[in-house]
């Protein structure tokens, strides 16, 4: 079966809550600069939410590591009660929950990633907090325009970047976790060919 490269999921969530979580948050939490620094020009940069258990150091924190087996909530998660609404209405297992800021006029170049689709493994969710008309997002070579609230789960082993041309940071709530029947039966439905 051929899943999709990208699905925006029957989910939705109130962009003024999520907006309000990211200021409480940021108000006490530093953003760690992205680890892979040749995937990215400009401003990448994290906070872990829900990491390999332990770890304690932020880049370790920041890291998915898929060969982890046990997780963590942060303690940056404690001042957020919708962002942990958010990630408890996707009902599998997450093992890696972070939020991941694109500053204005930053690039993340095109690149692949291990693992990260509904035929493996994990998966991963993507919930926009903040973002612009301006923020390009491509996939396969194809836009996907998400807006603040909504939900997507995108193929992530095909090519994808991304290029923040507006002036306001772009914020995502990008939510790993194991593939499980919910997953398959979200991108089966839509693999599956509309009865004639």
């Amino acid at each position: 079966m051929g899943f999709p490269d990208r699905l925006k999921l029957p989910l939705a969530f109130d962009p003024i809550r999520l907006r309000a979580d990211l200021e409480a948050l940021t108000a006490d939490a530093d953003w760690i600069a992205h680890f892979v620094t040749q995937n990215y020009d400009g401003d990448w940069s994290v906070i872990p939410l829900r990491c390999q258990a332990g770890a304690s150091h932020p880049v370790m924190m920041i890291y998915s590591d898929p060969g982890a087996t046990a997780f963590e909530d942060t303690p940056f998660l404690a001042p957020c009660p919708y962002f942990r609404e958010v990630i408890a209405a996707f009902p599998f297992q997450s093992t890696s929950v972070r939020l991941m800021k694109l500053a204005p006029g930053s690039v993340i170049k095109t690149h692949h990633d291990e693992d990260l689709d509904a035929g493996s493994l994990l998966v991963r969710f993507h919930v926009p907090v903040v973002t612009n008309p301006d923020v390009d997002f491509r996939l396969n070579g194809r836009r996907v325009v998400m807006e603040a609230g909504s939900a997507w789960y995108l193929k992530l082993t095909d090519p994808h970047s991304v290029a923040n041309h507006g002036t306001e940071d772009r914020v995502h709530l990008v939510i790993d976790g194991y593939v499980n029947d919910w997953v398959r039966g979200l991108v089966a439905e839509e693999a599956t060919p509309p009865a004639a």
